[in-house]
């Protein structure tokens, strides 16, 4: 019967860990990098205006994270002419956005000089 007696103990701590009790609540631990991710995007659109294409750079930094983000500024016919942008998006650890610029706008079809990337 000893047995039984940690597996409820391991269930009571299961529960409480869940529900958030008995430790730090879910509101105030660090975001996971898919939400900040995520919500980097959301933020750098309602911004901007414009559409988030992809994420080329991800970071977590000693102020938040850093990313640089693809953005499509100029949507063209055909789609390999659409003029696209490179953006710098800052974030404070909690995945708030602090601040953004533009680092280099190019046409989609086109690749990048040997040895031009970061």
């Amino acid at each position: 019967m000893t047995d039984e007696t940690p597996d409820r103990e391991d269930d009571d701590t299961e529960e409480r860990s869940e529900s958030g009790e008995g430790g730090e609540s879910r509101s105030s631990a660090t975001p996971g990098p898919m939400v900040v991710l995520r919500g980097a995007r959301e933020q750098l659109a309602e911004l901007t205006g414009m559409t988030p294409e992809s994420v080329s750079s991800f970071e977590r930094t000693e102020s938040g994270w850093l990313l640089e983000v693809e953005v499509l500024e100029l949507a063209r016919v055909p789609d390999t002419m659409s003029l696209l942008a490179s953006y710098e998006v800052q974030l404070d650890p909690q995945g708030e956005l602090t601040g953004y610029r533009r680092l280099r706008r190019y046409e989609r079809g086109r690749s990048e000089p040997r040895g031009a990337g970061r």
